[in-house]
């Protein structure tokens, strides 16, 4: 396993609608696994595909920081297919580095996906029924695969002083 590189906004990859897994191979298997060791050793909570610079739809979880389980979870085209309530917290994102901001997301949701279990890579239809953390960690994953920041959610305006300002205290990603 090894440590890949996060992109960071600006990077084109970030902004793709990534493409659905029909196989899952030993390159996939791989993926997931560098996938995992990368999110750990940024401290996150989850992590895309597009994230690390494939544009496939593939995002993981760290359960046990988020509060769901004790294992990582890696999950293989999730959809979101039903959401309700309102929960406003801060939210982060590793590929802005640094900006944090209060964002409102929907408290509840089901996710249906396949669900990749490491090291042999054999796969189980599941539905995920989250709420709280677990679900705004789903809901970010599976917009960044669907190529949507979590800016993006905010209004315009807040959109671009929160941008513009984390430009100026982080000219190292400009």
């Amino acid at each position: 396993m090894s440590v890949l590189n996060i992109r960071i906004i600006g990077d084109p990859v970030l902004r793709k609608m990534s493409e659905e897994i029909t196989t899952v191979d030993s390159e996939i298997i791989q993926l997931a696994q560098d996938m995992i060791e990368t999110m750990h050793n940024a401290n996150g909570l989850g992590l895309a595909a597009n994230q690390v610079g494939v544009a496939k739809r593939l995002v993981v979880l760290n359960l046990k920081d988020i509060g769901a389980g004790k294992k990582d979870m890696v999950l293989i085209n999730p959809e979101v297919v039903y959401s309700e309530g309102s929960d406003v917290q801060e939210e982060g994102c590793l590929s802005i580095p640094g900006l944090y901001t209060k964002l409102e997301r929907p408290y509840y949701v089901e996710v249906e996906a396949q669900e990749l279990k490491l090291p042999k890579g054999t796969l189980k239809k599941i539905r995920i029924k989250a709420e709280d953390l677990y679900a705004r960690a789903l809901l970010h994953e599976i917009d960044h695969i669907n190529g949507i920041l979590f800016v993006d959610r905010l209004d315009d305006i807040k959109r671009r002083v929160l941008l513009a300002k984390w430009k100026r205290e982080h000219p190292e990603y400009a």
